[in-house]
């Protein structure tokens, strides 16, 4: 099953998420960007009060809360990344910016760099 987007130069094959080491999860260090609502989200798939998990799992920057990211070798991983599942997690409760991946703006103009980071993507 292929997923495309109308405003985009290139459709997505999520079956190649079976076989990829979560590019999309590691790499360069990042933000992964959350709101309050996800923050509730997530505390809840992993049975935590919301205080705890913020001091846990967030980092502040400027106003906003991102997941922190865990240092491997030359690499940075979101912190719930698993590398022994080859998954995430908090699947089920992951924020819009990781749920919308590849259709990012910035990919949009970039289709070969979204290509170049997941073997998923398709270019047309």
């Amino acid at each position: 099953m292929t997923v495309s987007h109308p405003d985009y130069p290139y459709s997505f094959n999520p079956d190649a998420c079976k076989t990829c080491s979560g590019r999309c999860c590691n790499g360069e260090s990042g933000n992964i960007w959350v709101n309050r609502k996800e923050i509730g989200a997530i505390a809840r798939v992993l049975s935590m009060d919301t205080d705890p998990f913020i001091q846990t799992y967030l980092r502040k920057s400027g106003y906003r809360f991102t997941i922190k990211e865990l240092k491997s070798k030359d690499n940075y991983a979101c912190v719930f990344f698993d590398e022994d599942r080859n998954g995430c997690v908090i699947y089920e409760a992951r924020p819009e910016q990781c749920r919308t991946f590849p259709f990012w703006p910035y990919f949009k103009e970039h289709p070969e760099e979204a290509a170049a980071e997941c073997p998923g993507v398709q270019c047309e």
